[in-house]
């Protein structure tokens, strides 16, 4: 082992000891989102086709003040009509629908509730709130060991980054709070907005650890180097941290996807998992269409790997190559992984969250190359598997015989 080598490993494992002993710092929301998103429904009330007026402008549009006042009477008398409460509401324009909240009163079921909204005929659709989890968890035991990241020795990272560092990509990554002024993060972060419903911004473990992992500094001389450290981020805080789970909910979500299918951001970073969910469902089908890539963490303990990895054109991650119920799941680095943890410090992480963050990261690299979302992913088995990250960036970049790449694949693998 050469004397450098044998020296970043002993200042990481000086790190990791010091992570140790001071314990990673844990911003945990106080409180669930006000409304109690179990007790939700979202109605969603259609938005007119902006019209031709013959002065040659265009009304009707979610802007036009009295289209707006009709669909807040109709969302009212929808409330009054089924016995519910409307609480809040968020236009969503590009795909033609006004979302309003209306809590359930107790002793009916969110199902129930929705199903009976559904019917009636100025409702486009209504469906319960549902609730997603992180697919991640921070390393259970108490020593980390920062010899190495997973990545450098797997996907040799630094030879990647010798192609592309992500320049000029924009990544969403749409999780729990993020801590920008992490010293790893610090300067990578373009923007921070909170759509978590009656909580004011916080700084949380998952989150700040799925950044890390992106786009954290490389050649700082502290730390980790993220796989992408070129790209920027959009922080959107959709998920809020409990002592037991990471959690987000539909309205949330659908808040942060819609603001980053606004941004045009590039690559869109979903590291969670949970139930269908048509409004998220329209929202990822706009994102893709519009030339996102769309990223989310495979949770094997739901059918079909739960959603959105479910969601076809979506890139599905597993941090795990064991009894997946798919062939079209990829499997990136996810255990034991050093990351960036709130408070400054580093730490070890598990899960397919993190897995998911790592080809977030790669895709951006390619997206240096290649501007077009036309990504094809070379793994060990067509459409899936384990993912070669030299030969992937080769294919856009055509700047390596994927000689560095952990085996070389034939080029029929996909």
């Amino acid at each position: 082992m050469s004397a450098p080598r044998t020296l970043w490993r002993l200042v990481a494992l000086a790190l990791a000891a010091l992570a140790a002993a001071l314990q990673p710092a844990v911003s945990y929301a106080k409180d669930a989102p006000a409304g109690s998103p179990d007790r939700q429904i979202l109605v969603m009330v259609r938005i007119a086709p902006s019209h031709y007026r013959p002065t040659g402008d265009y009304g009707g549009a979610y802007g036009d003040q009295t289209a707006q006042s009709t669909r807040e009477h109709l969302a009212r008398r929808v409330a009054r009509q089924y016995g519910l409460k409307l609480i809040d509401n968020w236009p969503m324009p590009t795909i033609g629908v006004d979302c309003f909240v209306m809590l359930v009163p107790d002793g009916r079921t969110t199902t129930a509730a929705a199903e009976q909204v559904s019917h009636d005929s100025n409702v486009a659709w209504a469906q319960p709130m549902a609730l997603f989890s992180a697919r991640g968890t921070m390393a259970s035991h108490n020593d980390p060991l920062y010899a190495a990241e997973p990545a450098a020795s797997q996907w040799h990272l630094a030879d990647l980054h010798r192609i592309a560092t992500g320049r000029g990509v924009k990544i969403a990554v749409i999780d729990s709070g993020i801590e920008a002024a992490h010293p790893d993060l610090a300067g990578q972060i373009m923007l921070s907005r909170n759509f978590v419903a009656g909580q004011s911004a916080a700084i949380e473990q998952h989150g700040t650890g799925v950044a890390g992992i992106i786009a954290a500094k490389a050649d700082n001389g502290i730390g980790i180097a993220g796989v992408a450290p070129g790209a920027r981020l959009l922080a959107l805080r959709a998920c809020w941290q409990t002592p037991g789970a990471t959690l987000c909910d539909t309205l949330s979500l659908a808040k942060a996807i819609y603001f980053a299918v606004d941004e045009r951001a590039d690559v869109i970073n979903l590291s969670l998992s949970g139930p269908e969910d048509r409004l998220l469902a329209e929202l990822l089908r706009t994102a893709l269409k519009r030339g996102s890539s769309v990223v989310t963490a495979f949770d094997q303990k739901l059918a079909d790997g739960g959603f959105p990895a479910s969601m076809p054109g979506v890139i599905a991650v597993s941090d795990t190559s064991l009894a997946l119920s798919r062939g079209d799941v990829y499997t990136a680095p996810g255990q034991d992984v050093p990351t960036t943890v709130p408070g400054g410090r580093w730490f070890l992480v598990n899960g397919s969250s993190f897995a998911a963050a790592h080809v977030s990261g790669l895709i951006a690299l390619t997206r240096e190359r290649r501007r077009s979302a036309s990504l094809v992913l070379v793994s060990d088995r067509r459409g899936g598997g384990a993912i070669d990250a030299c030969a992937t960036l080769a294919k856009v970049a055509g700047a390596c015989d994927c000689s560095c790449g952990p085996t070389r694949f034939a080029s029929g693998h996909r």
